[in-house]
């Protein structure tokens, strides 16, 4: 037996547990907040050092053998040659950057071109766009780059000491825009396309191996994103998919390659383990339910209640809650759009009901856009608050077409890294094999199967479907559902 430590580094706070090496059981945990200052979207990483080091006082680590590390994901750390930072690193999806994404999907020839050459579309928040944002607004500051890293892989660096050798893994690298989950490399002419010069790229290890160890003994595994080490400490495999319910949605699931998609509505993201984790995001989720929530003056708890004194298919009422434009189908510009009004239809409870029943179908787009490119789903696991709303719980298995699993709140994505820590510790000591991850408990969990109301989900769904067909003939053709 021995303990291992994982840290995930969000973008607001640094959570660290110590678990079991064996069980993955928690033995103690620590917390701090960022002490950030300025934009939001500029962000000295020396805060994130600075949070590490006060979640983990008072002896923490004491007899910890090895650390993983999770940190927030698309943040952009520039480094001049001497390993200084030359501004604050770039995070989250900065809206200064959207010209530039546009830029860059116009300099590489289109959409499809940058799916087929690394798995995703240029964002706001993707690094290679950060990149472009960088040269065409502070030129000055862009010269001077000679190496690129993320937040996981910089706090790495760090705490190895700032070696020579600058690592990344594959997981993190796989949602930069110029490394490539399906041919598992760079592509530095993507690099210079948005910088305008060549820099220096981390090593990306492994799935099992080690970036280095500390002067003092501690082994330090390779790290990843917190989207990867999430999925890692929820146990999830082939067969299961992750629904995220934040203001806006998300859909992975494990796959056993990297998906190109011309349209550009897949992510084409690695994972933790050597396995891939497609993506398919949406633009509306939770915020739809906020907003019909305001709209009847209560709160989520509220909508929730009122939506199960209606009925499957909200008495007719159809609700498309493309609220803010849409990413699944491909409609940035359009509105929501509420379909079947009638005067039987217009109570407070048929609109609850169609609010989440509007999110339930969009997310379920997203999963048939993965189910119709091959990918299994067996399981569909839960997250954000939202996922404990009755309302959502009572819908989703049958609008979702799976088993729909709900666990406990925690932090997987510090659960990840400590398990990838005790990954790298055991093939380091000849106990595990590079390809078998420690075989920890899963996340407990609270299980909804969709049953006999299958049926009418799929009822449901097909209202649904046909509102859209008919308000968006122009998309309707890119959603296989």
């Amino acid at each position: 037996m021995g303990i291992v430590a994982g840290l995930d580094s969000s973008s607001e706070f640094t959570r660290i547990v110590v678990c079991d090496t064996d069980t993955g059981a928690v033995i103690r945990q620590g917390y701090a907040p960022h002490p950030l200052e300025g934009r939001p979207s500029d962000v000295d990483p020396q805060a994130w050092l600075l949070s590490l080091g006060e979640a983990a006082a008072g002896g923490l680590l004491e007899g910890v053998q090895a650390i993983g590390v999770s940190a927030q994901q698309n943040a952009l750390v520039a480094l001049d040659s001497h390993g200084n930072t030359v501004r604050p690193a770039l995070v989250g999806g900065d809206k200064r950057a959207q010209v530039a994404a546009a830029d860059l999907i116009d300099g590489l020839g289109g959409r499809q071109a940058w799916a087929e050459a690394v798995g995703c579309v240029p964002a706001a928040q993707h690094p290679v766009t950060k990149l472009r944002w960088l040269a065409r607004s502070e030129s000055e500051a862009a010269q001077r780059v000679a190496a690129v890293m993320q937040a996981h892989d910089w706090l790495v660096w760090q705490l190895l000491g700032r070696p020579a050798r600058r690592t990344a893994d594959r997981g993190g690298a796989s949602g930069t825009g110029y490394w490539s989950a399906a041919t598992s490399s760079y592509r530095p002419d993507l690099v210079e396309l948005a910088l305008g010069h060549q820099t220096a790229l981390p090593e990306v290890l492994g799935p099992a191996e080690a970036a280095g160890t500390t002067p003092e003994g501690l082994l330090i595994s390779a790290g990843t994103g917190e989207t990867m080490a999430a999925a890692f400490g929820l146990g999830i495999g082939v067969g299961d998919a992750v629904v995220s319910l934040g203001a806006s949605g998300s859909v992975m699931a494990v796959h056993h390659e990297a998906l190109v998609d011309p349209t550009g509505m897949i992510t084409s993201l690695a994972d933790a383990t050597g396995m891939h984790l497609p993506v398919v995001h949406t633009l509306n989720a939770v915020r739809a339910l906020r907003g019909t929530a305001d709209l009847l003056s209560t709160d989520l708890d509220g909508l929730s209640e009122l939506a199960l004194k209606s009925t499957p298919g909200s008495h007719g009422l159809v609700m498309l809650p493309y609220l803010e434009g849409e990413k699944t189908p491909q409609l940035p510009h359009t509105a929501g759009t509420l379909h079947g009004l009638r005067r039987e239809s217009m109570k407070p409870e048929h609109l609850a009901r169609a609010a989440f029943e509007g999110m339930l179908c969009s997310l379920a787009d997203a999963l048939g856009v993965l189910r119709a490119r091959g990918v299994e789903v067996r399981r569909v696991f839960l997250l954000g608050a939202a996922a404990e709303l009755p309302a959502v719980q009572a819908a989703a298995p049958m609008l979702l077409g799976a088993q729909v699993v709900v666990p406990q709140p925690a932090d997987y994505a510090a659960l990840g890294a400590a398990r990838q820590a005790a990954w790298a510790l055991g093939v380091q000591q000849g106990t595990l094999h590079p390809s078998a991850p420690p075989a920890w408990q899963g996340a407990a969990t609270q299980v909804f199967e969709p049953g006999e109301e299958l049926a009418v989900g799929q009822a449901v769904r097909q209202q649904y479907t046909a509102v859209r067909e008919q308000t968006h003939p122009e998309a309707f053709g890119s959603l296989k559902v």
